[in-house]
């Protein structure tokens, strides 16, 4: 039998019954697993980016590529794309300062978005890939990183709160909006 004290916190709120909620382990583990694939992703991309590992061109080549869309400083560029994608990627995996590594991910991402837009939506010419992981980061930003997560330890961040995770979203759509303002 099921009862308010055996319900979720997600199942708790639908069913309007209040009381304690035991923790929500499925719901945490989702969490963990969609922090985890996404982070570890966008940090390999970054050290594609910086150091060429797993087939990337590395900050001289990511220049070049930076350089043919047209951003000014394309290496300082690809440093800053690269340790954004790294930092930020390595901060959803480990579940540290999430909404601002949610961000980083996020507006990393408008940017390749912005650069692939005319191909259409599917890949590989397309968006869909790019738009995925930018909503699983703003997803993340939005609803925090679950209790297995380093914020968890950190007494000013154990509580997400939503205003948290939407104004991390603003300030990463908006350092994304002057990047792609800088590219001709």
């Amino acid at each position: 039998m099921t009862g308010p004290t055996t319900l979720s916190r997600p199942a708790a709120a639908a069913s309007g019954q209040g009381g304690p909620a035991v923790p929500a382990r499925a719901y945490d583990i989702g969490l963990l697993l969609l922090r985890l694939v996404l982070g570890l992703t966008m940090a390999a991309h970054g050290a594609q980016k910086l150091f060429g590992w797993f087939g990337g061109g590395g900050v001289e080549g990511t220049g070049m590529f930076f350089a043919s869309l047209g951003y000014p400083s394309p290496e300082a560029f690809a440093v800053v794309a690269g340790l954004t994608e790294t930092l930020g990627g390595l901060g959803l995996a480990l579940g540290l300062f999430t909404p601002l590594a949610a961000a980083a991910v996020a507006g990393t991402m408008v940017n390749a978005i912005a650069v692939k837009w005319g191909g259409g939506f599917f890949a590989p010419e397309g968006v869909e890939y790019e738009l995925l992981l930018t909503l699983a980061a703003v997803a993340l930003a939005l609803t925090g990183p679950g209790r297995i997560a380093v914020d968890r330890l950190l007494p000013w961040l154990r509580t997400h709160r939503l205003a948290y995770g939407v104004a991390a979203v603003a300030l990463g759509a908006a350092v994304a909006g002057v990047t792609l303002l800088l590219r001709h």
